[in-house]
């Protein structure tokens, strides 16, 4: 029975990893396409929209699919991406109940959701990162732009040209934006918005001071370019001492989790018993509680923001 019930979650893991590995290459496909015909990528996707689509988009959490997709780069329509997310909750809960005891149903499709947002989360993260990476060239290309007297508009459509993911996608935005008569502050201020981060306030502070009053716009971006490279490698070092502290933490918790299947694997129905015995009960979720307080603590502790 143990076997048997291992021989389904390895079937279903390499199913999830499958669908993961054949978006991924969908995404990458989407991307060279955008970056040889966007207009070919956006008539296709507008053709591709079903009703169940728009419902989807006009739905109150459409807008955050929308970002999602987005944000993770997967080539998929909004409806096809809720039933991906559906499918990996309920195979997650399947896959608890299957092995351990079926009252973990609903903290298996729970534990999915949860592991979504935070791979959404962690997509946003790792791209705020990477526009942050890139906003030293950015400054120098935009000073580049302004000593040879081009406006701060034509600066930006020029860097969305020359520069690469995702700082191409946000400046074609921006660009697009002041096309259609919106003003460089509220351009600026929505792309700082969508990524929230000190380096772009500050750029984008002297970006609208400049376009409003004048100054010398070209040793300031220089400045901040230096500025920027220096905070950048800062940064690097932080996050390279303090990984091995957060790779623990889950690896502490990876353990404790273990632990329940190890009891299973020892006696078949020893999760079932103590769940359905208040004491038990009570224990796994102090349990819980513990470790999902110690790894919030222990993030908490790690992030240094500079």
């Amino acid at each position: 029975m143990a076997l048997t019930l291992l021989l389904v979650c390895v079937v279903l893991a390499l199913v999830i990893y499958a669908l993961f590995q054949f978006w991924t290459d969908l995404g990458e496909q989407a991307q060279v396409l955008r970056a040889v015909n966007p207009d070919l990528v956006e008539t296709a996707a507008l053709q591709r929209r079903t009703r169940l689509d728009r419902a989807v988009v006009r739905s109150p959490w459409g807008p955050q699919v929308q970002d999602a997709l987005m944000l993770t780069g997967l080539s998929l329509s909004p409806s096809r991406f809720v039933i991906a997310c559906a499918v990996i909750c309920l195979t997650i809960g399947f896959v608890l109940g299957l092995m351990l005891s079926w009252l973990l149903f609903p903290v298996g499709a729970f534990l999915g959701f949860l592991l979504i947002r935070q791979y959404v989360r962690r997509q946003r993260e790792r791209r705020k990162e990477d526009f942050i990476a890139q906003m030293p060239e950015l400054a120098r290309t935009l000073s580049n732009a302004s000593s040879a007297g081009l406006s701060i508009r034509t600066s930006v459509a020029m860097a969305a040209d020359e520069l690469s993911e995702p700082a191409r996608t946000e400046l074609r935005t921006v660009s697009e934006e002041l096309n259609l008569g919106v003003p460089l502050d509220q351009a600026l201020s929505d792309m700082e918005r969508r990524l929230p981060s000190r380096e772009l306030a500050i750029l984008v502070s002297s970006l609208i001071v400049s376009a409003r009053s004048g100054g010398a716009l070209v040793s300031a971006l220089r400045d901040i370019s230096d500025t920027l490279e220096t905070r950048k490698e800062v940064r690097r070092e932080i996050r390279t001492t303090y990984a091995q502290t957060v790779a623990t933490a889950y690896a502490v918790l990876g353990v404790g989790t273990l632990s329940l299947f190890l009891l299973e694997g020892l006696h078949s129905g020893t999760v079932d018993a103590m769940l359905r015995n208040p004491i038990g009960t009570a224990s796994i979720v102090f349990a819980g509680a513990v470790y999902a307080g110690s790894i919030w603590a222990i993030r908490r502790m790690t992030r240094i923001d500079i």
